[in-house]
C-alpha cells in the first residue's frame, strides 16, 4: 500500500490535481520537437524507443493536451494539441486518404510499418479534432468533418447502422466486424456534437449506441460482445485463443462494458429529457452491475480483463484503462441515480487504483498487473496507452459532478 495518504476521491480539487500530477510524468520528455510525441515510457519516464509511432498514441496525445487546456489554460498544452495534429496529417496521414496504424519516424521521415486502415483508428482521430476544435484549434473543424466523411465512404454500413471495422491501404474492407470501434465512434460522434453543435453527430452516436447496447446486445443477453461475422452475427470463437489481446481479446470485456454505461449516461444528458429513450438508464445499470459481480475480485481487489460466456474469468490480469472507465461509470451512475452504492463502487475502485496503479512518485498509472497486483514489466506506457483513459475519467466525473444544464 502507498504511504500517501488517501484523498477524497469526489473533490474537484483532488481530480483536477491527479490530471496534473498525470500529466506531469509525460511533460518534458513526451514531446518529439521534430515532429510529434515519443509513445514507448518505462516506469521512471525513460523512452525505450524514439521511433515507433502508433496512430492511437498520435491521437489520444492530442486528447490528453486539448483537455488539458480547456481544464487549466496553459498555452502550452493548446500548442502541443497543435503539434499533434501537425504530425497526424503530415505523418500518419496516406495520399489514398486514411492514416497508417504503425509508422517508424526517422530524421523527420515517416516511414509505413502498417499502413491497414482501422475504423478505429479514424475514431480518434475524429475525437482528435472534436477536442483540438473545443479548445481553440480552430484549423480542426475543416478536419473533423473530413474525418467524418472518410469514415462515412469507407467504414458505414447503412442496413446494420454500424461500421465496418477495417481495411487495406488501398481500401479493401475485411470481413470482420467489432463494436470497438464502433464504441469509440460513438464516443467521437458526442464529442464532434459537443464541438460543433451539429445534430448530425448527436444522431449518429445514438444509433451507434442502440445498434450495439440493443439489437447486438441481444445476441448475448443484453451484453456486450466484442467480435462479430461481417453480417454482424455474433463470432464466439474469434482469438478465443488471445484473450489478452490489446485492441480484440476473446470473452466479455469488464472495462467496455462500464465505457458503455458511461457513454449511454452522458449520451441521455446531451440528448435531454425530451428525447433521450427510455432503454438508457437501465441498460447503463445492467452493463455496469454486471461488469461489478463478474468483474470484481474478492480476493486480491480490483477489476480483471474479461470473463467467458458461462461468466467465469478467461483474463484475471488486471488492467489500468479498465479501473479508470469503472470509477467514471460509477460516478456517473451515482449522480444520475442518486443510488449511494454506486458511490460505494467508485471509492472502491479508487481505493484500489490508488494503492495498486498510480505512480505516486513518477507519475502516471501502471498499464498491467497480474491477479495478485503484481508488476508485469517495468514498460508504464507502450504505444497505444498515453493515460488518456485515467485523466480522461478524471474528466468525466468533473463532468458528472458539475450541474446538468
Amino acid at each position: 500500500m502507498p504511504t500517501t495518504e488517501q484523498p477524497d476521491f469526489r473533490s474537484p480539487d483532488f481530480l483536477r490535481a491527479h490530471i496534473r500530477h498525470t500529466l506531469s510524468f509525460y511533460e518534458g520528455r513526451a514531446l518529439d520537437a521534430s515532429g510529434g510525441f515519443f509513445h514507448c515510457f518505462k516506469g521512471d519516464g525513460t523512452v525505450y524507443d524514439v521511433h515507433t509511432r502508433h496512430l492511437v498514441s498520435s491521437t489520444r496525445f492530442v486528447f490528453n493536451h486539448a483537455t488539458a487546456f480547456r481544464a487549466f489554460g496553459r498555452p502550452e498544452d493548446q500548442a502541443a494539441a497543435r503539434h499533434g495534429l501537425r504530425f497526424l496529417h503530415t505523418a500518419h496521414a496516406q495520399p489514398q486518404g486514411g492514416y497508417a496504424w504503425v509508422i517508424e519516424w526517422r530524421n523527420g521521415q515517416a516511414t509505413v510499418v502498417d499502413g491497414t486502415n482501422h475504423c478505429y483508428g479514424l475514431a480518434f482521430v475524429l475525437l482528435a479534432h472534436a477536442h483540438a476544435l473545443m479548445a481553440g484549434v480552430s484549423e480542426a473543424e475543416a478536419d473533423l468533418h473530413a474525418t467524418f466523411e472518410l469514415m462515412e465512404d469507407r467504414f458505414w454500413e447503412p442496413e446494420h447502422g454500424l461500421y465496418a471495422d477495417e481495411a487495406t491501404p488501398d481500401w479493401q474492407v475485411g470481413p470482420y466486424r467489432g463494436q470497438n470501434a464502433n464504441m469509440h465512434a460513438c464516443e467521437a460522434m458526442l464529442a464532434a456534437h459537443e464541438a460543433t453543435a451539429e445534430p448530425l453527430f448527436l444522431a449518429r452516436a445514438l444509433e451507434l449506441a442502440e445498434s450495439i447496447t440493443q439489437r447486438q446486445a441481444s445476441q448475448s443477453k443484453g451484453l456486450i460482445w466484442e467480435h462479430y461475422q461481417a453480417n454482424w452475427h455474433a463470432d464466439w470463437d474469434y482469438n478465443r485463443h488471445d484473450r489478452s489481446n490489446i485492441f480484440r481479446p476473446w470473452g466479455f470485456q469488464v472495462g467496455h462494458l462500464t465505457e458503455w454505461a458511461k457513454l449511454l449516461l452522458q449520451l441521455e444528458r446531451r440528448l435531454g429529457p425530451d428525447l433521450a429513450p427510455a432503454w438508457i438508464l437501465p441498460t447503463a445499470r445492467h452493463l455496469f452491475d454486471t461488469a461489478m459481480r463478474r468483474g470484481w475480485d474478492m480476493r486480491h481487489g480490483g477489476l480483471v480483463y474479461g470473463f467467458g460466456l458461462e461468466g467465469e474469468v478467461c483474463d484475471d490480469h488486471k488492467y489500468f484503462w479498465v479501473q479508470a472507465e469503472s470509477l467514471a461509470a460509477a460516478a456517473w451512475l451515482a449522480t444520475r441515480t442518486g443510488l449511494p452504492h454506486y458511490w460505494d463502487w467508485y471509492e472502491r475502485i479508487w481505493t484500489y487504483s490508488w494503492a495498486h496503479f498510480v505512480d505516486h512518485e513518477h507519475g502516471a498509472w501502471w498499464r498491467i498487473l497480474t491477479a495478485s497486483n503484481q508488476h508485469l514489466s517495468d514498460e508504464k506506457s507502450p504505444p497505444g496507452k498515453t493515460d488518456y483513459h485515467t485523466m480522461g475519467a478524471c474528466h468525466d466525473v468533473l463532468k458528472a459532478l458539475a450541474p446538468q444544464g
